[in-house]
């Protein structure tokens, strides 16, 4: 097989998008443009990549080489393109750092849904000796080169939208700025580029004329999906290219048997604290309604269910389990687990490291960090736990709280199994309730309790009889 090398174009400044952050380092699905590429050229199994930056390079060259990372791109370089002079420029500067023995794919760091099923096939139209164009037809083609066909069909010459003829403006198949060439003829074809056109710039479309007067075939492979060739300039592209995307990835759980109440409201997006991929895997019979945003990697089991509007990132949920709307669940690197049956929410919260057991109970506007809940424990209302462990049965009381902070350390919380901690408690760590115990309601507890206690601690209950509000003084 003929080596494959890609230059990767990055260095647009990217105006229309009205800000400071790079056009290549927008997100989609969570992630930069500039990674998804990056992931094509995973896919077709690139020798090396070339990124060449120009706009914001230093930013620019960091998401490159950590997107590589990432995807498994071992060779991946990044060359600077200053004074950015167009496309056939930029392909002059990433040319030296490839070896010239192979296949040159270029790429552009702002077309994120090219699959590499169409980049494979392209090379393959090529075949290492042809000029290839992935080209697709457009029923508005402003703004992009036009492909002119000789009388027999072959591809002439592209002509760029600007310096286009109304005729030529009349041709609805358009280069997608997607090409493959040999490495050894594109060498050759970039050193004779001139900047003689409209806007003063090195088109990289002028070498289709070049090949065509040297005798080098050239070949168009069209494709129906647009999306797959779609650049983002705009915000409103960028948006675009959001909803077409995820609509993507909700028939794909569709055809997996997945429930989802609107597949045009729903979200899998990549995590990029934790750095973990977007990936959604359903059991059977899993229903998620509208509105569920999901990050990173999240297992979800046989039968659950996921209510309206949860948010629900790097976690596991078992079979049986349901997540009442406006949920929040978040486990970052150390991940979230909801036991087989749980009940959580609605308006819960669950941080990193939260463990739930079978049919644990977490209700309204209770938050569980870094704790684990054997079988059958609740928090039904209104409370916290954060660095706990919580033994079988227990019941925690509404508007309870461990306090796990000194102002210098964490400290944990141990309730063994069937305790009662009544409402509105502190429990101040690091401390124990002995099995079997009850915690009396307004409780702050300072010291480990024995099992089956009843614990109460707080002031004792005074009434003072025929005592009189103060009054204010009647005016003078």
């Amino acid at each position: 097989m003929t080596a494959l090398d890609i230059v990767l174009m990055a260095a647009g400044r990217g105006t229309r998008m009205k800000s400071r952050t790079p056009k290549v380092l927008q997100r989609l699905a969570g992630r930069p443009l500039l990674h998804h590429v990056l992931d094509q050229a995973a896919g077709v199994q690139a020798r090396r990549v070339v990124v060449v930056t120009g706009h914001g390079a230093a930013p620019v060259q960091a998401a490159a080489l950590q997107g590589a990372a990432a995807c498994g791109l071992a060779d991946v370089r990044c060359v600077l393109q200053e004074p950015q002079l167009g496309t056939g420029h930029a392909v002059q500067q990433g040319l030296p750092q490839l070896q010239g023995d192979g296949v040159v794919l270029v790429l552009s760091g702002d077309v994120p849904l090219t699959e590499p099923a169409t980049l494979a096939a392209l090379v393959a139209a090529g075949a290492g000796e042809r000029l290839a164009l992935l080209t697709v037809r457009l029923p508005d083609p402003t703004g992009y080169g036009r492909i002119v066909r000789r009388a027999d069909g072959g591809v002439e010459r592209i002509v760029e939208h600007k310096d286009a003829s109304d005729a030529q403006r009349a041709i609805d198949e358009v280069y997608s700025g997607i090409m493959a060439a040999p490495a050894r003829r594109l060498a050759a074809w970039l050193a004779r580029l001139g900047n003689d056109n409209a806007q003063g710039e090195y088109y990289l479309t002028d070498i289709v004329a070049m090949a065509a007067a040297d005798g080098v075939p050239v070949v168009a492979h069209r494709i129906d999906d647009a999306q797959q060739v779609a650049g983002v300039n705009s915000p409103a592209q960028l948006a675009e290219l959001e909803r077409a995307l995820q609509r993507r990835r909700a028939e794909a759980l569709l055809e997996r048997g997945v429930r989802l109440a609107d597949p045009a409201r729903f979200d899998l997006r990549d995590d990029p604290r934790s750095g973990a991929r977007a990936e959604l895997v359903c059991g059977q019979d899993v229903e998620i309604d509208v509105g569920c945003i999901f990050g990173g990697r999240v297992e979800i089991g046989d039968g659950a269910r996921i209510g309206a509007y949860c948010h629900i990132s790097n976690a596991r949920i078992a079979a049986g389990a349901v997540i009442h709307p406006y949920t929040h669940i978040d486990g970052e690197a150390a991940g979230v687990e909801v036991g087989e049956g749980a009940l959580v929410g609605p308006f819960a919260r669950l941080r990193p490291g939260a463990r739930l057991g079978r049919e644990v109970h977490i209700g309204n506007f209770v938050e569980v960090k870094n704790s684990q809940l054997a079988d059958g424990a609740k928090a039904n209302h209104l409370a916290y736990l954060g660095d706990a462990d919580v033994g079988e049965r227990v019941n925690y009381g509404a508007g309870s709280i461990t306090a796990n902070y000194d102002g210098a350390n964490k400290h944990r919380t141990v309730i063994e199994a069937d305790v009662h901690v009544g409402s509105n408690c502190v429990l101040v760590a690091p401390l124990t309730l002995g099995a079997g115990g009850t915690v009396g309601g307004g409780s702050t507890v300072t010291k480990d309790t024995p099992p089956g206690a009843l614990t109460v601690a707080r002031g004792r209950q005074l009434s003072i009889a025929g005592w009189k509000r103060p009054a204010k003084a009647p005016k003078a």
